[in-house]
Order: C-alpha cells, then structure tokens, then sequence
C-alpha cells in the first residue's frame, strides 16, 4: 500500500467484502466492512487496504472532474501497518 492523492476530484471507495483500514495522513485509521462507503476529498493524503489479518474488496471510483491525477507516494510504513488494531 501507498499513501497517495487524488487532485482535483477525490474518491469514492465502496467496500464490498473482508475487512480493511483507510487512514488519512495525521488521522488514525478506520476500519472498513463489506458496504462501508468512504468519501475522500480532493488533496486529501490517504491509503486504503486490507487489515493484516483478512482479505479486503473495494471499488475505488475517481470523481470526475478537470484536471484530475493521482500522486502516488511513499510506501506505508510497517510500523504504520503493525499498529492497526
């Protein structure tokens, strides 16, 4: 997993099985079940993936909007991945 942005248009996740976490860059992250819904604003750090101990299903929808891209970043850290609960 990698910490990434989406400009302009943000994302939509929408989470259809297992179990998975989404952080915000600062945040604390949240955990994700089967028709959990995440909207994540424009310019927002962030990743999304599964919990260390289940599979994880999700659709990722981009907002549409002009001039949109993605940055990707660095990778999430193990010590940032071995604190989830």
């Amino acid at each position: 997993n990698n910490w990434h942005i989406h400009h302009q248009g943000g994302q939509i996740l929408l989470v259809t099985g297992g179990r998975g976490y989404y952080q915000e860059w600062g945040k604390p992250a949240r955990e994700l079940n089967a028709g959990d819904v995440v909207n994540i604003p424009p310019e927002v750090k962030h990743w999304h993936g599964a919990a260390p101990d289940s599979w994880f299903a999700h659709l990722a929808v981009e907002v549409p909007a002009a001039g949109v891209s993605n940055e990707w970043l660095e990778p999430v850290t193990d010590a940032e991945y071995g604190n989830l609960k």
